[in-house]
């Protein structure tokens, strides 16, 4: 027999080091291979539980905007709670799967992580979304649709007082949740991941304004509804045919009364029992410079010639005290366009002489038809009262019924959002929290760039329900710490040349110059960026030199334009601002005819 070679030890030893490298190696490939398998898995799992989340929101959004559920309130809100329990179900389903060793690890992987991290954070973003965020929102709106007992403008104001709390928490889980979902990794290797995240941070936007808004009206409305003592606000009606600063002439008036969430309005006027005000109100030098030491604070009709609400609402309420001695708690303006959407909820109003006011034609109605209707004054104005009275108690009416009071106090919201209905209260604390909405009326205060455009009817006439306005602001070349900006404002007076009343058309401005009926003169401001500066400025092609004044920081270029009947005339300027990357800020005053803004993106800028 041949004999057996021994093995040499130093191949023994090879071979033994050879599988002590080779064991963990194999090891760790098969523990990779379980790992991205389980990520596979489970992350095929979670994108089918975010996207049945994704549904669950979705029909959550339908719910919410549907104007007139058929079976009423009470049954819409039975939807909304199913939908976000499901919502909620999805998310954390979604969330457990996306969570341990394996997803932590592989998300924090160079280049191949950046969806693994973004599908972890929607899932953690929609857990958080549904179970800290919508659920108190959800019973916060259950109290409010709520039937108050049949009390005409009964809001349940402890109801609301003891959500604060919560909704203070779900606000603060909002933000947190929007902030976390805007660091998410945007663009990577996997559109799907993308795709879901880009979702997300679009209802994010709504649903964290909404929180927020839920979490200050728990805070304020109490109090300013009457839950501490009674409260009394002067309520403006705006007149949009012609401009004035916050939006229309403030025409006729009512005072609220609010006490433990009962609402009444009381003491119906028009603006002939203040035409001639004697009110005493400390104004900044701006103001007195930019519009005069007397005709704001002395003349009814001028009394919010500044965009800025607060300053008007403080003359309005210095001038009722100063007509029949009694303080007020605040001041509320709303334009024909709010009145529009609000009936349209709370539904049509009649009048004793059997005309019906509903959302579709209040606009028209009160600032057109009502002109060639009535030809006395006196008769015209107690027209306008009738219509204020009317709308009042239909909307006062709609808080009572449960079916309507949802619907109403969302177009409230809408109109609110939109700065058709301004509100100040002269209780500073909650003011401050009022003047950082959109309708507290500020002018914008803050740091992004301001596009304002206003326009003042300097001509007496009711002739801006015809007027059209356009803006383009467009940024351009950088320089140091600066960037140029062109604005462009096109204007068009859009009356017919015949055929309107002769109150329409009339000019108490009794011009120098020879006009025609419909023929119309406006002034015309732009509030520009904080420590902007007009290089140039031409009107119709031609150059124009502009008054400047100041108001809030904002610079402002003033002229004085003729606009006859049918024109088009366009005034464009030339600004240097402080560079930003900002969008700016569109000023709208709330008029007839709704402002064509366009904002141009910005360009690079080379240094």
């Amino acid at each position: 027999m041949p004999r057996l070679k021994s093995p040499n030890l130093r191949t023994v030893g090879r071979l033994l080091r050879q599988r002590h490298v080779l064991l963990p190696v194999c090891a760790a490939a098969v523990l990779l291979l379980a790992g991205a398998g389980w990520i596979a898995v489970t992350g095929v799992l979670a994108r089918s539980e975010l996207l049945a989340a994704q549904r669950s929101l979705e029909s959550l959004r339908g719910q919410v905007a549907a104007d007139s559920p058929p079976r009423g309130s009470a049954q819409r809100l039975r939807t909304v709670e199913a939908a976000v329990h499901r919502a909620a179900e999805h998310a954390a389903r979604a969330h457990r799967l996306t969570t341990g060793p394996a997803w932590y690890s592989a998300a924090h992987l160079p280049l191949l992580g950046g969806p693994l991290r973004t599908v972890r954070g929607v899932a953690e973003a929609s857990d958080r979304l549904t179970h800290e965020v919508l659920p108190p929102l959800v019973r916060t709106a259950a109290h409010v649709g709520a039937d108050a007992g049949g009390d005409v403008g009964h809001l349940d104001l402890a109801a609301l007082r003891h959500a604060a709390p919560a909704l203070k928490r779900a606000a603060r889980s909002a933000s947190e949740v929007r902030t976390d979902v805007d660091e998410l990794p945007r663009s990577t290797w996997m559109s799907a991941a993308d795709n879901a995240r880009a979702r997300l941070a679009q209802q994010l936007g709504p649903i964290s304004t909404a929180t927020d808004d839920a979490a200050m009206a728990a805070r304020v409305i109490p109090p300013m509804l009457g839950t501490d003592g009674p409260r009394r606000y002067l309520v403006v009606f705006e007149n949009a045919a012609e401009a004035r600063g916050t939006g229309g002439l403030p025409g006729a008036f009512a005072v609220l009364t609010a006490k433990e969430g009962r609402l009444r309005f009381e003491d119906f006027g028009n603006d002939t029992e203040l035409s001639d005000i004697r009110a005493t109100v400390d104004l900044p030098d701006e103001y007195v410079s930019l519009y005069g030491p007397n005709a704001p604070t002395s003349t009814w009709v001028n009394t919010n010639l500044s965009p800025h609400f607060p300053y008007a609402a403080r003359i309005w309420t210095a001038a009722w005290r100063a007509h029949n001695g009694r303080r007020l708690d605040g001041a509320i303006s709303l334009d024909p366009g709010a009145l529009s959407g609000l009936l349209a909820q709370s539904g049509s109003a009649s009048l004793a002489d059997g005309t019906v006011v509903t959302g579709a034609n209040v606009v028209d109605l009160t600032q057109r038809t009502s002109y060639a209707a009535y030809k006395n004054i006196e008769e015209r104005k107690a027209f306008f009262l009738d219509v204020a009275r009317a709308v009042a108690d239909r909307l006062m009416g709609a808080m009572d019924d449960p079916a309507r009071r949802l619907p109403l106090f969302k177009a409230l919201r809408e109109q609110l959002q939109e700065g058709r209905i301004k509100v100040w209260s002269a209780h500073p604390e909650e003011q401050r929290e009022v003047l950082k909405r959109p309708f507290g009326g500020a002018l914008p205060d803050g740091p992004a760039p301001l596009a304002g455009l206003v326009v003042t009817n300097a001509a007496g006439t009711k002739l801006d329900y015809y007027l059209d306005r356009h803006l383009v602001w467009e940024p351009g070349a950088c320089r140091a710490g600066e960037r140029e900006v062109t604005v462009t404002v096109r204007l068009s007076n859009r009356a017919p040349a015949s055929g309107l009343p002769s109150y329409v058309t009339q000019r108490v401005d009794e011009p120098p110059y020879p006009t025609r009926p419909g023929d119309n003169r406006l002034l015309v401001s732009y509030f520009a960026s904080k420590q902007s500066a007009l290089t140039k400025a031409t009107l119709d092609g031609r150059p124009v030199q502009l008054a400047s004044g100041g108001e809030r920081g904002h610079p402002v270029y003033i002229l004085d334009l003729e606009m006859p009947v049918g024109s088009t005339r366009t005034l464009v300027l030339h600004l240097l601002e402080q560079r930003s990357e900002l969008p700016p800020t569109v000023l709208r005053q709330p008029l007839v005819r709704p402002l064509h803004a366009t904002v141009r993106p910005y360009g690079p800028c080379d240094d």
